[in-house]
């Protein structure tokens, strides 16, 4: 009796486990099927409002729509919708732009979604918004990417052939650019190499200028000390021819008195 009793009673304990985990269960699908109510419901209001142009409204409502359910693929892509209609993508410059969000929630759909007509749309948006900021090489590939998955989307190919015609005006205007600026930088080069040449050629001159004056004062001051010991010669030699005269003057005096003397004797 006691073992039929310990049997009796741990049946009952597996039944009283089986029920809990079967109420458990209904408890997490009545959940899932309200949460999956509620995010119906808040996608559809969204898309309500997205369809009025209300962008911060839509993008509320695809918020409630992800908390009931954040794996949910279409919130978070009309979520990104709603935020490139908030932004310019233009001027997508750091993490808080709306434009910049709505970038990394597309590429991480487009990565991970098996829905090919969710990854074609996610890579469509993508190439609007490196198209919008001039990325023509990354536009394309966005677009190509969109065409791979829904190769009959039109809107894709139209906008792939315009930026590729895009990327081909980008790059003729830098060419062009480029171009000029290497224009810029000869005629700069060559002002640059006349300016050296002048210069040198300035130096050159006034170097030949100060060696003639040189040569000049150099020739004057020669001039000068061969003036000056010419005048000191003539100095001495005049000097010489005058103690010359002076001594044939005395000479001849003397010879006078000399003379006068004799003849004043014979007279006596």
């Amino acid at each position: 009796m006691a073992n039929k009793t310990g049997i009796k009673i741990k049946g009952l304990l597996v039944l009283f486990i089986m029920l809990i985990t079967i109420l458990t269960s209904f408890d997490a699908y009545a959940d899932g099927v309200e949460s999956n109510r509620k995010e119906r419901n808040f996608i559809r209001k969204g898309n309500s409002l997205y369809e009025q142009k209300r962008y911060a409204e839509t993008e509320v409502e695809c918020k409630k729509a992800l908390e009931a359910n954040p794996n949910s693929e279409l919130a978070t892509y009309n979520l990104a919708l709603s935020l490139l209609n908030q932004s310019n993508a233009s001027n997508a410059k750091d993490d808080n732009n709306p434009t910049k969000q709505a970038s990394k929630m597309l590429s991480n759909l487009a990565a991970t979604t098996s829905d090919p007509i969710l990854a074609s749309k996610s890579y469509y948006n993508l190439g609007n918004i490196h198209f919008q900021q001039e990325q023509y090489d990354q536009s394309i590939e966005m677009y190509k990417n969109c065409l791979r998955r829904n190769p009959n989307d039109d809107n894709a190919r139209e906008n792939l052939r315009l930026a590729q015609k895009k990327k081909q005006q980008q790059e003729q205007q830098q060419n062009n650019q480029q171009e000029q600026q290497d224009k810029q930088e000869q005629q700069q080069d060559k002002q640059n190499k006349d300016q050296d040449q002048q210069q040198q050629d300035n130096k050159e001159q006034q170097d030949k200028e100060q060696e003639q004056q040189q040569n000049q004062q150099n020739t004057q001051q020669n001039s000068q000390q061969g003036m000056s010991q010419e005048n000191i010669e003539q100095i001495l030699k005049a000097m010489q021819n005058a103690e010359q005269n002076t001594q044939q003057r005395v000479k001849e005096e003397n010879a006078k008195e000399e003379k006068v003397r004799v003849q004043t004797e014979k007279n006596w």
